[in-house]
Formats: structure tokens, sequence, C-alpha cells
């Protein structure tokens, strides 16, 4: 069914047809470390350098899709090397919204914070239907754990939330389940926990077969080009600011 797999340390690529699957494994919390989002630039890059693919699945492990940055950088003191990862995930949260072909995302369970963003860049969202043994957790944390969201976090959660959810999401930081994430604008379609990654392969190939994708990349620079502009302007003040003496 599927060319060889392709592993990598927490990354792993695999061609199903005309989809490229991203599985994300880390073993623990998915987290968005340097050199996790290095590796997953580099999948992207090849999805995008292949003219048979015409759309990506981006997976996670088991009852986590990503719990957000790497925290031992976070707590690491060192200002240049946090304000270089979160300007990264911005990068690629923008990289996702903006790529040349259309993501969707098969959301394994919990979406922490910058994995909530990641969310948000993807075209098409899946979940599963809550079945009230595991409560998974989906939202924007940041502010309930001392952190103030980036401008670009803030635009592309303007542009992807609901507006009659967008002030509890951001300002009060508020986690939801699957259910919950689904109204707010986190995702866009649940289903049986066993059926998540079937259905975003099934998404992802309807996608592929169906977009041209020439005239996808122009309708994507025209419908999402302010936004995207807005975004590389604030992730290019951010590592302005990284990079300033003190």
């Amino acid at each position: 069914m599927s060319e060889a797999a392709q592993p990598t340390e927490r990354v792993r690529t695999e061609k199903v047809g005309q989809v490229m699957v991203i599985h994300l494994d880390d073993g623990k919390a998915n987290v968005l470390s340097p050199s996790t989002m290095v590796l997953i630039n580099a999948a992207l890059d090849a999805a995008e350098a292949d003219p048979e693919v015409g759309a990506v699945v981006l997976h996670g492990r088991p009852g986590v899709f990503s719990g957000g940055f790497d925290l031992s950088v976070m707590r690491s003191g060192d200002l240049s090397a946090i304000v270089t990862m979160v300007a990264d995930g911005g990068a690629l949260v923008r990289r996702l919204f903006g790529l040349s072909l259309p993501v969707v995302a098969a959301c394994t369970g919990h979406a922490l914070a910058a994995g909530a963003l990641v969310l948000l860049g993807c075209d098409v969202r899946v979940a599963r239907q809550p079945d009230g043994t595991t409560n998974h957790r989906i939202g924007l944390n940041e502010v309930a754990i001392g952190m103030v969201l980036p401008q670009w976090a803030m635009t592309i959660a303007t542009e992807r939330l609901s507006k009659r959810h967008l002030q509890r999401a951001i300002v009060n930081a508020r986690i939801t389940d699957e259910v919950g994430a689904l109204e707010a604008g986190y995702l866009d379609e649940l289903v049986p926990a066993d059926a998540v990654f079937d259905t975003a392969m099934a998404r992802a190939t309807e996608l592929a077969a169906m977009l041209h994708r020439g005239a996808y990349i122009r309708t994507v620079r025209e419908f999402r080009g302010p936004v995207l502009e807005r975004m590389d302007a604030q992730i290019a003040a951010d590592r302005a600011v990284g990079t300033s003496p003190v």
C-alpha cells in the first residue's frame, strides 16, 4: 500500500499514494523542540518537492498530538534560545498555513499551547469523539502558566477560531475536550478513536485527488496572504528581539 517508511529519531515520513504522512512520536509529549521542528520542516520540504504528492497528513502519537514547546528550553533561562524556538514555532505554523499542499491533522490526543497552534495552521483537523473514559485537553493555556501569546499566535488564532470563543480561548486560557475544541474552531471533525488516522487519510486523499495544485497555491496566496504577511512581520520582529544586545 505504501512506500517504505523513512525513519528518523522523532519524525517518520511515509508516502501513501498521493499523501505524504508525517508521523510525530517522541515517546512522550511530542514537544516541538528545535530539533524536532527541523525534522518536520525537512519532511514538508520533501512533500512540496515531490510532484506526486497532493496532500500532507500530520499524525500524532497515541494520546498526544503535541504538548507544545520544549519546556527544557522554556525553563533554561537562555533568552536567545527561548525566543528562537518560539519564533521557529511561529514559522512552522505559518508554513503549514501557507503550504503549497493542503494539510490534514490527525489529532490523536492532547494538543496544548503550540500544539493547538499547529492545529490552527492545518486545513482540516480530525480528532476522536470523546468516549467518557479519557479526557484529552486542547487549547491555549499560556495565560494560565504565566505567559503571553506572541503576536503571530494571536493572529492565527483570530483567523481560525470562532469569534464567539476567541476571548475565552486566548484571554481566559480555556482548555476543552474535543467537543469543545470542535465548537471553538480547533477541530473540524470528530470520529471514533480508532478511525482518526484513517479518516484523516481519507480527507487528505480526497483533497489530493480533487484540488488542482497550482490553483490551490494561488488561492492560498490570495485568500490567506494578508494573514501570512502579518505573521511574517511578527515573527521577524520576535527574532529581532532575540538578537538585540541586552
